[in-house]
């Protein structure tokens, strides 16, 4: 299976910031990234000290795309697998979705689909899903994430009623986001 390590992880966010200089500053007083910086990101395994900077990026429009892009690359461990410091990012990732003004606000809706369907519990009588996805026993992010969406749950309702996202939810989509923010 494919695996990100964490020196690309770290090579990914020295290459954003080499390109991208002043991304760090956007947003820094915004409401949505409040507490990113005292996040001890580098604690979870396999995760750069970077997440902060790249948060930020994400309301830098120049630096925006290329942060979001390197931020999926940086959260995830694998295709399918989610990082372990995805829960901690997630309200930020949240509430920046939920901001209108969020340069690359659709794209932020869709990682917040991928993690929702990649929250959802594994069934453990599966030996096909638990060898593609692993067991739930093995991924704690899966039920962290979906205490996050729980948590902010109000988000995810907003999210979902807001009829300027270009092309709304899809009913499995908005079936996903219910679930795991227990809706």
């Amino acid at each position: 299976m494919c695996r990100i390590t964490a020196a690309d992880k770290e090579a990914a966010v020295a290459r954003f910031l080499q390109e991208f200089p002043r991304a760090p500053q956007a947003g820094r007083d915004h409401p949505a990234l409040r507490g990113c910086d005292d996040i001890a990101w580098a604690d979870f395994p396999g995760c750069p000290a970077g997440v902060a900077a790249l948060l930020r990026g994400l309301l830098d429009p120049a630096a925006a795309s290329e942060a979001e892009r390197v931020l999926c690359t940086v959260l995830m461990d694998g295709v399918f697998q989610m990082g372990p410091a995805m829960p901690a990012a997630l309200p930020f990732l949240l509430r920046l979705a939920a901001d209108p003004v969020v340069p690359v606000r659709a794209g932020l809706v869709e990682v917040l689909l991928v993690v929702a369907e990649l929250s959802h519990p594994v069934d453990g009588g599966s030996e096909q899903a638990i060898r593609a996805l692993g067991s739930d026993r093995d991924h704690p992010e899966r039920a962290l994430c979906r205490a996050v969406f729980a948590e902010h749950a109000d988000l995810v309702r907003g999210l979902l009623d807001d009829r300027t996202l270009p092309d709304g939810f899809a009913p499995d989509e908005r079936a996903s986001l219910l679930t795991v923010a227990a809706l």
